[in-house]
């Protein structure tokens, strides 16, 4: 694949890498931010007895140096942008044309352009284009940190994988190092969370003002979206605003169904925002003219307890399995459909680590310690497995030294806890 830089000879590109700068920034030093991440990355390397990590995961990109790029489409596309990360050094390959939009980070040492290993990219010829890709990483890395080195990897390809293990390279998973350094925020990175927690909020209360019956879930789903990208936020991940009888079960797609009188309406934020980072906490709204029934009322207030009990057991210290046995009792009657977690860690997306029920921990759980400087989103969904509505609520917490921060503060519906 070609390689081009159109902006190599511009001079005209001051400050062009650095996309955060805007007035959500205020107060925030992001470059303490980006140090602390790009340190936190290296000191679990460290600690997991890796030479180096190569990251094509766009998330852990950005999180590791700041550095933004088509981020979707890089997702979906590995590796187009990938991320070679040792003790010493951090070499930024970009996407072709792109190589600007690396520079100007103290997080990025050197920015080289990337030469994609994926078949839409070089076709029939994947294996060579992979074989070749993986022998200029092993020069690379050899001389950076010698021959045989332990490398990281956590979202290329099979067959670039293969051909790095072939080169004479020890491979290993990347995920539980990157996941267990993104875990813990600096006061700083907090900053950034609950700048992206305000935009959203702004868009919520937007799309809460726009709910009329007769128009269509996409419609009002699309408020949100308007709202959070002129703040500059990146996107939504998921389509999760559901009304009347598709709000239960949950993880119905948002659709061109349209609203009727009196219906519940659920929404997941779901928004990758300033920054970066997550802004995950759920609302349900009641689309009137009239006022709830006493049905919809039952499930708002049962969700609602769910929720606040749960937050109110949190605490540093506590074992992963401790907080499932005292989780709050899920009613049989809303079992069946509960929602798949009962908490999760939050950062720049949904993250490590994630919290069961104590039904679910037995096959799917695992054990762990709930740390200060985790930020969590506490979740519920209930709706009966016999049909009708569901509400949706959850919350977004840090956890601190002495117990938890509340950090999503769009207020609840005060006629449906009535």
């Amino acid at each position: 694949m070609a390689n081009f830089d159109w902006h190599a000879n511009r001079s005209d590109l001051t400050g062009i890498a650095l996309l955060d700068r805007a007035p959500e920034s205020e107060g925030i030093d992001l470059k303490a931010v980006r140090l602390y991440r790009l340190g936190r990355v290296r000191d679990q390397m460290k600690h997991y007895g890796l030479d180096a990590v190569i990251l094509s995961d766009p998330i852990n990109i950005r999180y590791a140096t700041g550095a933004r790029n088509m981020q979707v489409f890089s997702q979906r596309n590995a590796p187009s942008r990938y991320l070679l990360l040792t003790t010493h050094r951090s070499i930024l390959f970009e996407f072709t044309g792109c190589l600007h939009l690396g520079c100007g980070f103290e997080t990025i040492d050197e920015v080289r352009p990337a030469k994609t290993a994926s078949f839409v990219a070089a076709g029939p010829h994947i294996a060579e284009r992979e074989r070749t890709w993986a022998a200029e990483m092993n020069d690379l890395i050899s001389e950076l940190v010698g021959p045989g080195a332990t490398v990281g990897l956590e979202r290329l390809n099979a067959g670039t994988a293969i051909a790095m293990k072939e080169c004479g390279l020890h491979i290993v998973d990347a995920q539980e190092p990157v996941e267990m350094a993104r875990a813990i925020k600096s006061e700083e990175e907090m900053k950034c969370v609950n700048a992206s927690l305000r935009a959203t909020e702004v868009g919520v209360s937007k799309l809460r003002e726009a709910i009329r019956p007769g128009m269509t879930e996409n419609e009002l789903w699309a408020v949100l979206h308007q709202s959070v990208i002129a703040q500059n936020a990146d996107y939504c991940e998921t389509r999760l605003l559901n009304a009347g009888n598709r709000t239960n079960p949950w993880f119905q797609e948002t659709s061109s169904n349209v609203i009727g009188e009196n219906e519940l309406i659920a929404l997941d934020t779901d928004v990758v925002g300033c920054h970066g980072y997550y802004s995950d906490f759920s609302r349900t709204f009641h689309s009137g003219p009239g006022t709830p029934t006493l049905a919809q009322k039952e499930l708002y207030k049962v969700a609602y307890e769910q929720v606040h009990h749960n937050m109110g057991i949190l605490k540093p210290g506590m074992s992963f399995r401790d907080y499932a046995n005292r989780a709050w009792d899920i009613p049989e009657e809303y079992y069946e459909n509960r929602y798949y977690l009962s908490a999760h860690g939050c950062g720049m997306t949904g993250e490590y680590p994630y919290l069961y029920h104590r039904g679910d921990f037995p096959d799917a759980g695992y054990d762990g310690e709930i740390l200060p400087g985790m930020t969590l989103c506490v979740e519920s969904f209930i709706g009966k497995a016999t049909g009708g509505e569901g509400v949706k609520l959850e919350q977004q917490v840090l956890v601190t030294n002495s117990g938890i921060e509340l950090l999503s503060r769009f207020p609840f519906e005060d006629d449906l806890l009535q």
